[in-house]
């Protein structure tokens, strides 16, 4: 057991970190019987901050948040195997990061209490099929704290972490990673390290259960039935994106999703109170959140489970669970300090925090008990989900139509010949802007894929993006698909990413500006990384979209997603392109794709084709023979049209020209030689792109002799007509660079 006087620090500790937070949240303060506050403050509090307390002291306040009732639960499970368990998380973390000489011990060493009555007495889950679709999805959004989850995957018998695995903590090629990442770890539901992304993650898991729920749910057959929970600190209340996806969480009422706030107080640069003040708990009830604070969450294990059994009665909002812990609780000279946040303990306080907390084995050993423990996990797990499997037979026999909907979703099965429902276009068919006939494209695929859903950053009539045959995602609608995010990229790209991950047939898209990639470009990121198929639809993808103007107008970003790993940049010049790129989007589940569409109107090319996109970059049009024509003209988008007819200006002089469109560089690039040598022959060097953005990175296309026609300085505010001739994008242009390399 650990000793009398070192518990009594560390619980003096969340003592004072109580009274500091009790002052904002005007509640009570729970009594530690014997416990005086005698230890030093942490060096970070500013006599500002004793200032502030010391006024705060004489406050007289209401309660604002009431704590979790304690005395309507009885605990599950025997206290000391409870102690015991709890303290085998943490020095599973202490020893993965004390091995590798880097992590972050802190957070494992707070949240391990909540943790452990998580994953062993309350979510739903099978250990040896990480994937079974009904199981309850847990989201660690503070990643940097990731021991504490490979600790849990480890004691609750997932083969994905092993005691080896843990001891290879943070090295090249392990299953334990510096962060989660959900492509490298089965059980890992999302990737996690930039903070809030995860919590936006879960919102986009709960509103994918939510939803099915809602289409699939039955009176007398409940198929779908799992919760989200998350837990997230201080740094991810801090980032924006966590209040953008928490809002709409509030609005939709995700009333399967609970999140826990580890609320200590210390971030990297110590604590909170230099930069992090405001009221949580009232911004979250103003969000439409139900908010329980749980007082102990060192020690407090029925004041977690009672909060927990309330979160689940509240079934109409989402639940935030405020648990107010000490930051490397148990280490007797770093706990409640920014230096346990992020670095080893170090021998001698590992030595100290086994001896403070009692903690008599080697490192990596877990005690037989807690292994017998949990070992009923294995068999628990395959049990929940056989009768999962016995329950949707029997769903499957009854709603053979809506069952087969959801396996489809389930295994991300497509239904046989879906791409057949992509409109096709004929060089006489109408011009449109791409954006329009984008639209076209996605009520198209809903029609025939049922797990398409998305929607708009507040411009689906200017994105084009409404499917017409469903109604709007809400809180009292949840089976439509028309998902309206308001002004909230970041959030929307980080839900999306939640919701693609949730089952494979799940297919998001989302929508904004262009340019407003800038705001959800974190998001997007995350997407390719964890291999999220999110589909992005991005329309005014030039100064083409005319007045609005430079801060409107896209530049540098195509050349940046191109540079980004595991995307796929779109920029269709016509219906058939356009069709093309969804046909890809749809079936690269594990790769984002961006489709950058015009606000102009646009011709229907002749050449083009759907079959042509999934090669990258094609031949359009070619009058030359053995493959050598005299010049290669290269455009993507709006500007393939410009390219064609400068092509048949060169024509008329004599000269034989190849109009290639390089519609998605990404694929071509996975092309097999002998097919890029027949689009692009080496031997011809005569070669010029063009393209109403950056010109950034075409020297890899067009080559050392080639040229390269586009836009290497902001836009401007004009009608996009004037624009294209002032900024040079114009069919002369195309034929002196031509004639230039002759």
């Amino acid at each position: 057991m650990a000793s009398t006087s070192s518990l009594a620090l560390s619980q003096a500790l969340l003592a004072r970190a109580i009274s500091h937070h009790g002052s904002d949240q005007r509640g009570s303060l729970p009594a530690f019987t014997g416990l005086k506050s005698t230890g030093s403050r942490a060096s970070s509090v500013s006599s500002r901050r004793r200032i502030a307390q010391s006024r705060n002291k004489n406050r007289s306040l209401r309660p604002l948040v009431r704590a979790a009732a304690v005395e309507t639960v009885e605990p599950t499970t025997d206290s000391s195997i409870v102690d015991k368990s709890v303290n085998s998380i943490r020095f599973l973390a202490i020893d993965a990061v004390e091995k590798a000489k880097s992590g972050h011990p802190g957070l494992p060493m707070g949240c391990a209490p909540m943790a452990h009555i998580l994953y062993d007495e309350v979510m739903r889950y099978n250990p040896k099929n990480p994937y079974w679709f009904n199981r309850d999805r847990f989201v660690l959004s503070a990643g940097h704290g990731c021991m504490l989850l490979y600790a849990l995957l480890h004691l609750a018998g997932y083969d994905s972490v092993q005691e080896e695995d843990l001891k290879q903590f943070r090295q090249f090629g392990s299953k334990t990673p510096g962060h989660p990442e959900n492509f490298e770890t089965p059980g890992i539901e999302v990737t996690t390290g930039p903070l809030g992304q995860g919590i936006a993650n879960a919102v986009g898991l709960a509103l994918a259960e939510k939803h099915l729920a809602a289409r699939f749910n039955k009176p007398d057959a409940e198929v779908v039935d799992h919760y989200t929970y998350a837990i997230l600190g201080d740094g991810c209340q801090m980032e924006g994106i966590s209040n953008e996806a928490c809002s709409l969480a509030g609005h939709w009422g995700l009333g399967k999703l609970i999140a826990f706030y580890d609320d200590n107080h210390i971030s990297i640069d110590g604590d909170t109170e230099i930069a992090f003040t405001e009221n949580v708990d009232k911004r979250f009830e103003a969000l439409g959140w139900h908010v329980i604070w749980v007082k102990n969450g060192n020690t407090g294990y029925d004041e977690i489970r009672a909060a927990i059994k309330e979160a689940k009665a509240v079934t109409d909002k989402p639940t935030l669970i405020k648990v107010t812990t000490t930051i490397g609780y148990g280490s007797p000279n770093k706990a409640n300090s920014y230096s346990v946040h992020g670095a080893a303990l170090g021998e001698k306080e590992v030595e100290a925090t086994r001896n403070n907390l009692g903690w008599p084995y080697e490192p990596f050993q877990v005690p037989d008990d807690v292994k017998s423990h949990w070992s009923r996990h294995t068999p628990e797990g395959a049990s929940l989900e056989s009768d999962w499997t016995a329950k949707f037979a029997a769903y499957e026999k009854k709603y053979p139509e809506e069952a087969a909907e959801l396996k489809s979703i389930i295994t991300g099965e497509l239904p046989a010949g879906w791409e057949k429902a992509l409109p096709t276009y004929t060089p006489e068919s109408p011009g449109d802007a791409t954006r329009n006939l984008s639209q076209q494209c996605l009520n198209a695929i809903a029609k025939v894929v049922p797990g398409f859903l998305g929607g708009s950053a507040d411009l689906a009539s200017s994105n084009m993006t409404l499917l017409k045959a469903s109604g709007d995602f809400q809180k009292a609608t949840p089976e439509e698909r028309n998902l309206r995010f308001g002004v909230r990229e970041h959030g929307m790209g980080a839900i999306c990413n939640g919701i693609a991950l949730h089952s494979p047939g799940l297919i998001p898209y989302c929508a904004t500006f262009f340019v407003f990639t800038d705001y959800m470009r974190g998001a997007m990121r995350i997407s390719a990384l964890s291999e999220a198929g999110v589909i992005y639809v991005m329309t005014h993808d030039s100064i083409g979209l005319g007045e609005d103007g430079p801060t409107h107008q896209p530049i540098e970003h195509i050349a940046s997603f191109r540079a980004m790993p595991n995307t796929l940049m779109f920029r269709p010049a016509d219906g058939n392109e356009t069709a093309g790129a969804y046909k890809i989007a749809v079936t690269k589940r594990k790769t984002p794709s961006i489709l950058a569409l015009s606000r102009q109107k646009l011709p229907q090319l002749p050449g083009t084709s759907i079959e042509g996109v999934e090669k990258g970059g094609y031949t359009i049009s070619d009058d030359s023979a053995g493959n050598k024509p005299d010049v290669i003209l290269i455009g993507t988008g709006s500007e393939l049209e410009i390219a064609a007819q400068a092509a048949e200006v060169l024509r008329k002089e004599g000269k034989t020209v190849r109009v290639v469109s390089f519609v998605c560089w990404e694929l071509f690039d996975e092309q097999s030689d002998e097919y890029k040598e027949s689009v692009l022959p080496s031997a011809v060097t005569a070669r010029v792109s063009i393209e109403a953005a950056s010109t950034f990175g075409w020297g890899k296309i067009v080559g050392g002799k080639g040229k390269s026609i586009g836009i290497n300085s902001f836009g401007a505010s004009a009608p996009a007509p004037l624009l294209y001739k002032e900024f040079g994008i114009t069919v002369e242009a195309v034929v002196d660079a031509a004639k230039s390399l002759f």
